[in-house]
C-alpha cells in the first residue's frame, strides 16, 4: 500500500488482510466496543471530558494486537481516517455475521 490516494473500497480489503489473526481482531473488537461505550457514557452523563479516554482505549487494544500478535504496523499511521472507519465496519461485519465472507473476499483480492 504505497498510494495514499486510494479510496476506501480499495483500502478495506488491505485492512482486513492486516487483521488476519483472530486474536488481533478480538483485541480490535474489544477496543472499539469500549470506545462506543465511552462515547455513549459521555453523551449520557453530559460530560465531554470522558471522550479523552476513547482514543486511549481503542488504540491501546489495537496496537497491542498489531505489535505483539500480528507483528505488523497499524494502518492508522498511514491511513488514519480509513483505519478508523474500518474498525467500525469490521465490528459491524462481525455482529452481522458477514466477517468470514469479507475476510475471504479480501484474501482473494490481494
Amino acid at each position: 500500500m504505497t498510494d495514499k490516494r486510494m479510496n476506501f473500497k480499495e483500502f478495506y480489503p488491505y485492512y482486513l488482510n492486516e487483521h488476519s489473526d483472530s486474536t488481533n481482531r478480538l483485541l480490535h473488537f474489544i477496543g472499539t466496543s469500549i470506545v462506543i461505550g465511552i462515547i455513549a457514557f459521555a453523551i449520557y452523563s453530559g460530560e465531554a471530558k470522558y471522550l479523552w479516554f476513547a482514543p486511549l482505549a481503542g488504540y491501546s487494544f489495537a496496537w497491542i494486537g498489531h505489535f505483539f500478535i500480528e507483528k505488523n504496523k497499524p494502518a492508522t499511521f498511514k491511513y488514519p481516517l480509513f483505519s478508523l472507519f474500518s474498525d467500525f465496519l469490521m465490528l459491524f461485519h462481525l455482529v452481522t455475521f458477514q466477517l468470514p465472507k469479507k475476510i475471504k473476499e479480501a484474501k482473494s483480492i490481494l
